[in-house]
């Protein structure tokens, strides 16, 4: 559950391989995605309709305002907790492992998994790649992957708007993830709720699109804070978007001045080799 919008309230995911089961039928390998948090939430952030508006909710009940947002704060802070303890494992898991970890993060529509697929088929000659994919439903981008020939698996997060440490772990150990590797975790396509949850990566991608507004990063503050490269990605369609990237990078800096940029364009390839480059040297 997120602990600022509610989404994933009573919710389940999933985690399957391609080609494991029919898009119908992911529901039948799903994990409760409660559990241990049931005992850390308030029965008044549940027995309402619309859970993704438990702050209205619950100033109609008797409590005073103050008591109930002191008590929504407690449960974030609870979930957040537990994630982070998660993380921590993985963290240690990825270092004793030497697997390098990506946690790439954008907004949908932003060329994520085309910048993805691009870097695999690229660069698999020369790094052991493994994937995780997360989306709410369907397992088109862990086929996309597939077709890659990388060995990818899929969360399915149902309601949920973002991945946790948790998901994680579950599926690493299902993907059988090798030393010495590089693993891409690519989220849920959200700039909001996946920038309060640690996964326990080496490094936080966040990738922005020229068809996007440059204001992005002032827009979504959080992400680009805890990110530590930013991917402008579809450099080649700047000469029909209003767009100025060395606005973008402005802003970006404004909240992270230790960004470190890369300008692509996933489908021409333009620039893709300078991230090529980094990718190699951070993985020695």
């Amino acid at each position: 559950m997120c602990g600022t919008c509610g989404c994933g309230t009573g919710n389940s995911f999933s985690i399957n391989k391609p080609g494991e089961l029919h898009h119908d039928q992911q529901e039948s390998h799903s994990h409760s995605h409660e559990h241990n948090h049931d005992h850390t939430h308030s029965h008044d952030l549940h027995d309402h309709a619309h859970p993704q508006n438990d702050f209205v909710h619950l100033h109609h009940h008797d409590h005073s305002h103050e008591h109930s947002h002191s008590h929504t704060i407690d449960v974030e802070k609870n979930i957040l907790q537990f994630n982070d303890m998660q993380a921590s494992r993985n963290r240690g898991y990825f270092e004793a492992k030497n697997i390098f970890t990506i946690n790439l993060v954008s907004s949908p529509g932003s060329g994520k998994t085309t910048f993805l697929e691009r870097t695999l088929t690229d660069l698999k000659s020369k790094i052991d790649f493994f994937v995780i994919e997360g989306d709410q439903q369907t397992l088109n981008d862990a086929n996309r992957i597939d077709a890659v020939q990388i060995p990818v698996i899929q969360i399915n997060t149902g309601t949920g708007c973002h991945l946790e440490s948790d998901m994680i772990y579950d599926a690493v150990k299902k993907l059988e993830v090798k030393d010495n590797s590089v693993l891409i975790i690519e989220n849920v396509g959200n700039l909001v709720c996946p920038a309060m949850f640690d996964l326990g990566e080496n490094q936080r991608v966040v990738i922005i699109s020229v068809t996007e507004g440059d204001d992005k990063p002032l827009k979504y503050p959080d992400m680009f804070a805890g990110s530590q490269i930013c991917i402008i990605n579809k450099i080649d369609l700047l000469p029909y978007v209003n767009f100025n990237v060395e606005k973008a990078k402005e802003y970006a800096k404004k909240v992270n001045p230790n960004l470190l940029f890369f300008e692509v364009s996933a489908t021409k390839g333009d620039g893709m080799d300078i991230w090529y480059e980094w990718l190699l040297k951070v993985k020695r």
